[in-house]
């Protein structure tokens, strides 16, 4: 798992030295080439890093270190956008230049992360390699008692018919984890279909129509960076404090309000002036209601949800599908703009609703609780649904031996047979 961050690095620089060098070559194709290493390479970090951080967090705070990566993706936006401003690289002879800065951090993570260790986890379950699992967790537990966390991981191997890797296809076959995996295809799909996509690729747009001079408008969208830093920190100090569920819920209910007041604002700001500066406000709104929960939250769910041996399909189904939702809106927004107008957020907000009633209804708290034990409440939810199913349809079968017979035997005959499984 830490060999595919460190070996997929080498996109990054190929990436970099396409950009960097396309206006020498006088190559837009290039740029256009790096870019889409580039998104190759967030597709798999976005992933991978998630599920290895879950993976050597003890429970405690694995919530804490699961919402780092998204203050780093703010922290990252923000310092593109300030390095983007006109008076730095947003010159448009600076522009190869600035695309590939990103080489910079990488290079220092290809300098640092060799010499962490690997999972444990990882070690313990697919390697069955006890003693560089216990190298590897006293190397990241320092002074903690290892020995309730090796029998756990124990178990969960135990738990396993098989420790080889399941395939998305397997994964998608396996009735024992269909809420698991309806779950990662809702918040990661309502994740990028919550309006956010449309925020971030149109907030220039947004500014211009709430009446932001056009010099203006970089230094405000700069400041939006900001908000998701301190948004990001929010999320991530009071994880273990609340949970993962309320960060959810109420990240996606902010952003449906908010969502619902840029619709209002855009109707009613030709009657009244303030509505612009209130539409930004539901901007900045819909930000910090994501970076809260949203944004980082249902990366770390998906590992929570599965075992070891299905985490990777888990990924790839819940990446796949979250990647494709964030194209699907960058395209479409524009035409549902034109189409709908300012009833276009109202899609958005109907989306955030869906997902935060689904969140309460179906996924369980998984705040500091072993995989195993978040494994057993998913059981135990199959199990009760399972048996309301056949309790329903047990009634409708009583119903229909008394609607055509009307005899208190055939009840009774009914009664006994349904008792077995």
């Amino acid at each position: 798992m830490k060999g595919t961050i460190v070996n997929t690095t080498v996109l990054v620089f190929i990436a970099g030295a396409l950009m960097g060098f396309s206006r020498v070559c006088d190559s837009p194709e290039m740029i256009m080439l790096g870019r889409f290493i580039t998104g190759i390479h967030s597709g798999i970090a976005l992933s991978v890093v998630p599920m290895y951080l879950g993976e050597i967090a003890p429970k405690n705070l694995r919530g804490f270190l699961g919402l780092v990566p998204s203050i780093f993706i703010g922290t990252g936006v923000f310092a593109a956008q300030i390095l983007g401003l006109h008076e730095l690289l947003g010159k448009e002879e600076h522009w190869p230049l600035f695309l590939s800065v990103v080489v910079i951090p990488t290079f220092i993570q290809l300098l640092l992360l060799p010499w962490f260790p690997e999972s444990p986890r990882y070690l313990l379950i697919e390697k069955r390699n006890v003693h560089a699992t216990i190298t590897a967790l006293k190397w990241y537990r320092a002074k903690c008692n290892i020995q309730a966390e090796i029998e756990e991981m124990q178990e969960e191997q135990r738990s396993l018919s098989s420790v080889d890797t399941l395939s998305v296809w397997k994964l998608l076959r396996d009735n024992t984890v269909r809420w698991q995996v309806l779950s990662v295809v809702v918040i990661n799909v309502g994740m990028q279909l919550s309006g956010i996509d449309a925020i971030w690729f149109y907030t220039n747009d947004i500014f211009e129509n709430a009446g932001v001079p056009a010099p203006e408008i970089q230094y405000t969208t700069a400041g939006t960076g900001i908000i998701e830093i301190i948004a990001g920190l929010v999320g991530c100090f009071t994880i273990e404090r609340l949970g993962r569920r309320p960060l959810m819920i109420g990240g996606f209910a902010i952003m449906g309000i908010c969502c619902v007041g840029i619709t209002l604002t855009l109707i009613l700001q030709a009657q009244f002036s303030v509505m612009r500066y209130v539409s930004v406000g539901c901007v900045v709104g819909i930000i910090a209601g994501f970076c809260i929960g949203p944004a980082g939250v249902p990366f770390l769910v998906t590992a929570e949800l599965f075992k070891q041996s299905q985490r990777p399909a888990a990924y790839i189904i819940g990446g796949s599908l979250n990647w494709l939702s964030n194209f699907t809106v960058g395209f479409v927004f524009p035409f549902l703009q034109m189409s709908a107008g300012a009833y276009c957020y109202l899609v958005f907000a109907f989306v955030c609703l869906f997902v935060a009633v689904y969140v309460y209804v179906v996924i369980p708290e998984t705040k500091n609780k072993t995989f195993m034990e978040i494994s057993r409440m998913f059981s135990k939810k199959e199990a009760v649904l399972e048996t309301q199913g056949l309790i329903h349809v047990d009634q409708l079968k009583l119903r229909k031996i008394n609607g055509y017979g009307g005899m208190e035997h055939a009840s009774l005959e009914f009664d006994s047979s349904s008792s077995a499984p």
